[in-house]
């Protein structure tokens, strides 16, 4: 477990690392820990927002998080988008509720292109 745990912060971390950088390609294992990684810190954020009194602190902090991590979250999906050969145009699809979302989930799970494309060399290679 402590190993996954490792594992899944240095995948988060090389997002991190990679800021704002909507060049190049995302792996799976690049994107989806950063995705899971902001899904548990929202839902503690949420939990930690019902405390009385110190709720709006905490509430405030996660509005703060999730503008600190907005950029990287969206260059990310842009260089996911990029490993399935796909434009990272495609990302405003996330303005889209709904349909839009799913078109990029679709998109997000599909494995990338093997060996180079249009975008970069391949991650795995």
């Amino acid at each position: 477990m402590e190993a996954y745990m490792e594992s899944l912060m240095i995948s988060y971390l090389i997002v991190i690392k990679k800021y704002a950088e909507f060049t190049g390609r995302a792996t799976r294992s690049e994107f989806w820990p950063f995705v899971l990684c902001n899904v548990v810190i929202g839902i503690i954020f949420g939990i930690l927002g019902t405390i009385p009194v110190l709720g709006v602190l905490f509430r405030i902090a996660s509005v703060i998080f999730a503008l600190v991590i907005l950029v990287p979250g969206i260059a990310v999906g842009v260089r996911r988008l990029h490993d399935t050969n796909k434009s990272g145009l495609l990302i405003l699809l996330l303005l889209a509720p709904v349909v839009g979302w799913i078109i990029l989930l679709v998109f997000f799970i599909q494995e990338g292109t093997p060996g180079d494309n249009q975008y970069g060399s391949d991650p795995k290679a």
